[in-house]
C-alpha cells in the first residue's frame, strides 16, 4: 500500500539548501506576478510541498515601481488601513502609493496571496523587493526567472 510522501522539518533541509530567484517586474501584471510569486515562496513548485512545512524558496524582485495595472487602476485602485481608532480609515490610491513607497503594491499583493498565519508571516520573509534594478543579493547567484 503507497502512502502519502509528508516532509518533517528536520526532513526539509536547511536555509542555505533553499534557492534564490529573481524576478524583474518591469511591464508585468501585478496580480499575475504576484500569484506566481507566491508559488515560489510556499514551496508548490517543489515535489516535497507539504501544506504545514515552509519548503518554499527566496524571490528578489527588481524594479517593483514599473510593474503594470490594466483598465483605469492607476488613478481607481484604493488601498485601504485603519489606524484603530474611530473614523480612521485611511484610503491611498495606486498611483499615490506608487510615489511614496514604490515596493509596497508588489509586497503586499503577495502577501494577500499566502496563508493567513505564522507560516504565511515566515514565507513573506523570503521576498525581497526593490523598486529599482539594483539589489544586495548578488552573492546568492539568484536564478533569473521569467514569469
Amino acid at each position: 500500500m503507497q502512502r502519502t510522501f509528508v516532509v518533517k522539518n528536520e526532513e526539509r533541509g536547511k536555509t542555505w539548501d533553499r534557492e534564490w530567484y529573481l524576478v524583474n517586474a518591469d511591464g508585468k501584471r501585478l496580480g499575475r506576478l504576484a500569484s506566481e510569486i507566491a508559488v515560489i515562496l510556499q514551496g508548490k513548485h517543489k515535489p516535497i510541498y507539504t501544506p504545514h512545512v515552509d519548503t518554499g524558496d527566496y524571490v528578489v524582485v527588481i524594479n517593483a515601481e514599473k510593474v503594470a495595472l490594466s483598465g483605469q487602476k492607476w488613478d481607481q485602485k484604493l488601498y485601504q488601513r485603519h489606524t484603530g481608532y474611530i473614523g480612521g480609515l485611511k484610503e491611498i490610491t495606486y498611483k499615490r502609493l506608487i510615489e511614496r513607497r514604490p515596493t509596497l503594491p508588489v509586497r503586499e499583493a503577495v502577501r494577500r496571496m499566502l496563508p493567513k498565519s505564522k507560516l504565511g508571516r515566515r514565507m513573506l520573509r523570503k521576498l525581497k523587493v526593490y523598486a529599482g534594478p539594483v539589489h544586495p543579493h548578488t552573492a546568492q547567484n539568484p536564478k533569473e526567472l521569467d514569469i
